[in-house]
């Protein structure tokens, strides 16, 4: 497993970020302390989160159990490879989403993409070879370098949380669109990721109830 930040890394740059923008101080006050998302990485973490993409938590975990069971626990390029779309779909895949586990393995094979050096990228460049695999997007790639690679300066603007969780800290009416989260969150450099789990964080606490926002109507 890739090398994560402390709890004690990841509180100093919670107080870096909320010294250096009033919005996160906010959302930094009213959130408990949290550990790193890690997950499981390489080419298996990628496949994961595209099996789990829009189904529920519960669907994603039943679903994952099949494909590892279906694949008699080996979770590699070449296994998956070795059974065809039609097998991937008889474990609860989509037959889209059977596709893209195809396409991943493939550009691992290929050599498109080394999922087992993939650290040697910088994560501009790393994003660049996962987008260029079909069906992974530029929100599926910033969030596995995030939570599969542990990579600390990454910020997946697109991802709808976290513009909502930046609209309420700023009191604003309308969400940042991608660009602008974008452009937003060069301020938080160099913890960009933590930046990011902070608002999730946040957004989490506001929405089950924990926190109340200080402008509701926002």
């Amino acid at each position: 497993m890739p090398p994560v930040p402390s709890a004690a890394e990841i509180a100093a740059a919670r107080r870096v970020l909320a010294e250096r923008d009033p919005a996160l101080a906010r959302a930094h006050a009213q959130t408990p302390a949290f550990e790193w998302r890690l997950r499981t990485g390489g080419f298996e973490g990628l496949f994961r989160m595209i099996v789990e993409q829009q189904v529920s938590v519960l669907a994603a975990a039943a679903i994952w159990r099949r494909v590892v069971e279906g694949l008699g626990g080996d979770v590699s390029p070449e296994a998956v490879l070795a059974r065809e779309p039609e097998t991937l779909r008889g474990f609860g895949l989509s037959g889209q989403k059977a596709r893209y586990g195809h396409e991943i393995a493939r550009a691992h094979v290929e050599g498109v993409i080394d999922f087992d050096h993939l650290e040697r990228l910088s994560d501009e460049e790393a994003i660049a070879r996962l987008t260029a695999i079909k069906g992974v997007g530029r929100w599926t790639a910033e969030t596995f370098l995030m939570f599969c690679e542990g990579r600390t300066d990454v910020f997946p603007a697109g991802d709808i949380a976290l513009q909502e969780a930046m609209r309420w800290a700023d009191g604003a009416t309308l969400r940042p669109r991608e660009k602008e989260a974008c452009v937003r969150a060069e301020a938080w450099r160099p913890h960009r990721s933590v930046a990011a789990h902070l608002l999730w964080g946040w957004y989490g606490a506001v929405k089950r109830g924990e926190v109340a926002l200080e402008n509701p109507a926002a």
